[in-house]
């Protein structure tokens, strides 16, 4: 995951806890969303973007039978640098380690749950979206159903990683649904950008959202910052309380 541009001492009001049309967004349930024995694909861009984004959907999914699979892009281990604490190498045995931590806090089931992991170098997916939609389309199949970061999210890996799924979806004949993440934290203001009319919500209970959060603290490399070289917490303390939303959004 990579920081979004939230001003910790003092927060404007942003999309996701201020945008009116939140409130008018149509319900979808589980079994419209994906059709009885199809199955899900979560593609990520960055480690712990598939909690952030469908950490609750996984969990009602999994709790279906839906058979689940998992493509992360990238490892993740450039997201702190110039720092001592959390180096490349230390990253590249950490952050395997929270997202498997993490599925299993959502209750995942870990012996059956297929997780392709593409070992590209974060920071730089923007530049290869055609060998992102190549490594994507091999393990697709006609019939799944796909998610993945919206292609507009105003982060260069999200939209690279969101408009290569989309264009491997197309190729092999699954269906494709966005998950905007960064874009919740633009200004008010902004909310003319986001595309309500394909925005559907999904309803999450108590003890699913629980899980979500539990899970998303996992990630402990992405929650503390370093300020003595300018870096933010890579999950910043307005996006931990989005996630306790009773909801995830998708665009359809």
């Amino acid at each position: 995951m990579k920081p979004v541009s939230i001003n910790e001492s003092s927060q404007p009001a942003q999309i996701w806890n201020s945008a009116p049309q939140l409130d008018t967004i149509p319900v979808i349930n589980t079994e419209t969303l994906v059709p009885p024995g199809a199955r899900a694909v979560v593609i990520a861009a960055h480690p712990g973007d598939e909690v952030v984004t469908c950490g609750g959907l996984l969990q009602l999914l999994s709790n279906l039978g839906h058979p689940l699979q998992l493509i992360s892009m990238s490892g993740g281990i450039a997201s702190h640098p110039g720092s001592l604490q959390w180096s490349e190498k230390r990253l590249s045995v950490f952050r395997p380690q929270e997202s498997v931590e993490a599925l299993r806090r959502l209750g995942l089931p870990m012996h059956s749950l297929k997780w392709i992991r593409g070992g590209f170098t974060d920071n730089a997916l923007a530049g290869r979206e055609l060998q992102l939609t190549q490594f994507i389309a091999r393990y697709l199949r006609p019939g799944d159903v796909v998610f993945s970061t919206w292609g507009e999210d105003g982060n260069d890996d999200h939209g690279a990683v969101g408009r290569a799924s989309a264009k491997a979806a197309a190729m092999v004949g699954a269906t494709f649904h966005e998950v905007p993440l960064r874009a919740w934290h633009w200004p008010t203001r902004d909310r003319a950008m986001i595309p309500w009319h394909r925005a559907r919500k999904i309803r999450l209970d108590t003890w699913t959202v629980a899980r979500k959060s539990h899970a998303t603290h996992a990630y402990a490399s992405q929650l503390d910052g370093e300020p003595a070289i300018g870096l933010a917490p890579l999950l910043p303390r307005a996006l931990l309380e989005r996630i306790r939303l009773p909801y995830e959004i998708v665009f359809v």
